[in-house]
């Protein structure tokens, strides 16, 4: 599949914390960090002249505050913000904001966030990417199942039941067999019942992960495998 790389800007009028969340944003593999923006004035007159595909916008600047700026924009790209102060969230998600960080930017949930991001950049641009997927058995016929459709795979008896976006497939299997047709950078076994993709996970914590609003039990011998599988290799 060819490599999904984001094409970034981040606008904050404080630059200790643009500072520090550029560092975050140039160390990550699959973003592009191409300018940076002290207020969304100058952001807003630039960006009708390149391609950008994500926005990290912080919402308190003077003059021109982060809603405004959102308000102003004709064709949005996605955008994730980032605040300090935490009763914008609410507010930010009538904008249809891609996801809500809060200061200071945690590097494992920052990472949640941008696959979260590629996720949705994948499916917008579906026809121009080669997407992945695999043959299973499923009553007694073929079945395609796209990788990247797929939520989580669960342990049913003898059987696997896949958990896709529109769909659930029983396939006759062990978790083990089934999971060896799964790419590793991609799907992690959290729990000797359930097998998830790495991209749908909106939250977790010691004992749980959430997908598509479903929480899923997580072994605690997993949470460290869970981390280190969330961060993007280079």
């Amino acid at each position: 599949m060819k490599k999904t790389t984001l094409k970034c800007i981040l606008i904050d009028d404080s630059k200790v914390q643009r500072r520090a969340v550029a560092k975050i944003i140039k160390e990550h593999s699959k973003l592009d960090l191409i300018n940076e923006y002290n207020n969304g004035i100058d952001a807003k007159n630039d960006i009708g002249s390149t391609i950008v595909d994500l926005i990290f916008l912080d919402i308190e600047m003077p003059g021109f505050n982060g809603f405004e700026f959102l308000e102003s924009l004709e064709n949005k790209p996605q955008v994730i913000v980032i605040s300090g102060n935490p009763s914008y969230a609410m507010k930010a998600f009538d904008y249809d904001v891609t996801d809500y960080l809060q200061k200071p930017v945690d590097k494992t949930r920052f990472d949640v966030s941008i696959r979260k991001a590629i996720n949705k950049y994948e499916l917008e641009n579906a026809e121009e990417i080669e997407l992945e997927y695999i043959y299973v058995n499923s009553n007694l016929k073929k079945t395609k199942l796209f990788l990247n459709e797929i939520l989580w795979i669960e342990a049913y008896g003898d059987y696997v039941k896949v958990i896709s976006t529109d769909k659930k497939t029983l396939i006759l299997s062990t978790m083990k067999a089934f999971a060896k047709q799964l790419p590793k950078d991609k799907f992690l076994r959290i729990h000797k019942s359930y097998t998830v993709n790495l991209e749908k996970i909106e939250n977790f914590n010691g004992s749980t992960v959430e997908i598509n609003e479903q929480v899923i039990p997580l072994s605690r011998h997993k949470k460290e495998a869970l981390i280190k599988a969330l961060v993007v290799i280079e």
